[in-house]
């Protein structure tokens, strides 16, 4: 009986095991990856949009969090990589003045590389809608979508992102 109980067990857990791993998406239409581990890096910052009621945290690789953090942002390091990642905004049930994340929308990124992204401004952009996240664009010409919208931000390396200053204790 201990036998059968343990092999169930064993055989439980990996079914559970197979149901939680996510097939890796594919990569955008520019060849940009989804980064496996973004959702372990450090926050950057975090905004709101009210044309679209969305929230959204900005997190950071190693290299953009040492950046944010020396203030070496005009312009960011080659070698920053930043997720935007975005959830509808939804009114707290338990306390209607508080705002919380809803569901899912996308995560987009910001790959800083100054001369294979000269055309626009030194950085790649990404993006991937919704849990199944989906690679936008049709073609590698989605960019050009992106660079228009960070265009107006050239004095600040293109990046709408304002670092949050976070107190720490030693």
């Amino acid at each position: 009986m201990r036998k059968l109980f343990i092999a169930a067990a064993v055989l439980a857990l990996g079914a559970g095991l197979a149901f939680s791993k996510k097939e890796r998406p594919a990569p955008a239409p520019n060849g940009i990856e989804l980064p496996a581990d973004f959702a372990d890096w450090r926050l950057i910052s975090t905004s709101a949009r009210s044309d679209n009621d969305t929230m959204r945290a900005i997190l950071g690789n190693a290299t953009a969090i040492k950046a944010a953090r020396e203030g070496r942002l005009k312009p960011w390091p080659d070698g920053t990589v930043m997720a935007k990642v975005a959830w509808k905004r939804k009114t707290n049930e338990a306390w209607p003045p508080a705002s919380v994340p809803g569901d899912f929308v996308q995560v987009e990124f910001m790959v800083k590389d100054s001369r294979k992204y000269a055309e626009t401004g030194g950085w790649g952009f990404a993006r991937w809608v919704g849990k199944e996240l989906k690679p936008y664009g049709k073609n590698p010409d989605f960019v050009r979508e992106c660079f228009a919208c960070h265009l107006p931000l050239r004095n600040s390396d293109y990046v709408f992102t304002k670092p949050v200053f976070i107190p720490s204790v030693r």
